[in-house]
Parts: C-alpha cells; structure tokens; sequence
C-alpha cells in the first residue's frame, strides 16, 4: 500500500507532466505539420533546430527558466519560481522540440505524392496539413508515447525549478532522487516501482488506442 507521500508525489507527478504534455502536443504537432509541409530555407532551418532541440539537456531549461522567473529576473514579479507552473513550463519546453521533429518524420514518412494529389484536389494549406497528420496518427501515437515517458522521467529541470518541496512540487523523480541521497534504497525501489508501473500503463493504453485506429483504419 503506498503511503501518503507516495500517493501526493505520483498525483503532482501526473499533473506536471501531462499538462506539459498537452502544451507540447498543441503547440508542436501543429508546427511540425507546418514545417513538413512547409518550402524554402526558413522550413528547413527550423526543422534542424527542432531535431537539435530533441537533445536539449534538461538542466540547462531549469536554469533559463530560473533566470526568468527568479525574484531579480524579468519574471520575477509572477512569484511562479518553485511552483507547480514553473515546473510544466520547463517540461513543455524540453516536450515541445521532440514533438515538432517527431511530427515532421511522422507526416515526412508518408512520401511526396500524398500531397501532391491532395493539392490537385483542391485542398487548402491547413486542410493539407489536417489531412496529412490524419494519415499519420498511428505513428503519432509513438510520438505521444515516446515524449510522455521523457517528461515523466525528467528531473534535473524540475528539482531546480520546483524546489522539491514536499507536498506541494515534490514529484516521483525528485522524491527519488532525495530517497537515494538519504540512503533509503527501500524508499527509492518503491518510488520506481510506481515510476515503471506508470510508464507500462501508459504504454499498454497507447497501443490499445494504435491498435483500435489500425483497425478502424483496414476496415472496410
């Protein structure tokens, strides 16, 4: 039976990532529609970006977003450092690069001719774009999957933004971590246990969710 603790860090772990999830998800597969539909040197640019920003370490996020919103920094004024809301914008940030570049492979592995007989039918950019990302939503669900499992796991920008607070930004990683400094290897095997049984649900309904689109899709 996992204690209270346990419990609250699971909760605000699945708060933090899952909103930072959506945010990514809402901003990034629109602008990988964008950039692999997209012509010209600008396109091309920020496509490499986005697959540069794919490795963009998760410490260097907490300490941009600790400059910003540290008392003495632009920010500052929001109060939003070691919150909850601090926290999800260094995920969405460290989210929002992968889901752009695997967006742009997903919608790119579908070839050239696709669009090209969907422009000769007439069909508008963003109705292109729609169309395109309809066809490649079985491999968008890896890219659910695959982003989802980064920012659960994630924890340098987290601990330096959250602050690690018990009860209020603590999350399973970070209580992790403070676990395993303390010498408490039960503790710590008990927090991955959830961590694991969280990343092996999550995988087990996104590919139910692939499996019932596959199907819906091959029927006739």
């Amino acid at each position: 039976m996992l204690d209270a603790e346990v419990l609250r860090a699971t909760v605000t772990s699945l708060r933090v990532s899952t909103t930072a999830l959506l945010l990514a998800l809402g901003a990034g597969v629109p602008l990988g529609a964008l950039l692999a539909t997209g012509r010209g040197r600008a396109a091309r640019a920020a496509e490499t970006a986005a697959g540069a920003g794919m490795g963009l370490p998760p410490v260097l996020v907490g300490l941009v977003v600790s400059m910003l919103l540290w008392r003495s920094g632009p920010l500052g004024r929001l109060g939003l450092m070691y919150s909850v809301t601090a926290m999800v914008v260094a995920q969405a940030i460290i989210g929002l690069p992968i889901v752009t570049a695997l967006t742009v492979a997903a919608v790119g592995q579908l070839g050239p001719e696709l669009p090209r007989q969907l422009r000769g039918l007439g069909a508008g950019r963003w109705q292109l774009r729609w169309a395109l990302l309809r066809e490649a939503r079985l491999p968008l669900v890896a890219v659910v999957l695959a982003v989802a499992g980064r920012l659960l796991g994630e924890v340098g920008a987290v601990m330096m933004v959250g602050g690690n607070i018990a009860g209020e930004t603590r999350v399973l990683t970070t209580a992790l971590v403070l676990e395993v400094r303390m010498g408490h290897f039960d503790r710590g095997l008990e927090l991955g246990a959830v961590l694991l049984g969280l990343s092996v649900a999550l995988s087990w309904g996104l590919q139910r969710l692939g499996r019932h689109g596959r199907v819906a899709r091959e029927a006739p």
